[in-house]
């Protein structure tokens, strides 16, 4: 009976801290006019975070090359593009030293994911210049 009872707790564990993970797919949503944009997936590749645009709300703007971007992303299609790259654990639960592009202007920050303490549902993504930054809450979506 006490191994039942240890098992079921570990289990329960084990499920609970999988809930907390912040892969997956994220509505974005715009902290300005609140408007639905986009749904971003979060995955793991070679140990570390990246995030890639899957879905674009708004059909004027599905087809629309990242013009402002650098490098290897300069104008290629939004949809599809990686906005979140290289991030690490860097604590329970806390996503840094790695980059985000704001796909509008092509201008990359560096990113801080982090699960919200109140609603695991609730993704804060925070992009900074130097000691500046700003905050979005990404919602999760249910599969």
């Amino acid at each position: 009976m006490r191994y039942l009872f240890l098992f079921i707790f570990f289990l329960g564990i084990t499920i609970a801290s999988a809930a907390q993970d912040i892969l997956g797919q994220w509505k974005t949503i715009d902290d300005e006019s609140g408007i639905e944009k986009s749904i971003v997936e979060i995955y793991k590749k070679d140990g570390k975070i990246y995030g890639k645009i899957i879905e674009i709300f708004d059909e004027s703007k599905r087809d629309l090359p990242c013009r402002f971007c650098e490098g290897d992303d300069y104008n290629q299609p939004i949809l599809g593009l990686e906005i979140i790259k290289e991030m690490e654990q860097v604590e329970d639960g806390v996503y840094k030293e790695g980059t985000i592009t704001n796909p509008e202007n092509g201008k990359v920050y560096d990113c801080r994911l982090k699960l919200d303490n109140d609603n695991p549902n609730q993704l804060q993504v925070r992009g900074y210049v130097a000691f500046f930054y700003k905050t979005q809450y990404w919602v999760r979506i249910e599969s």
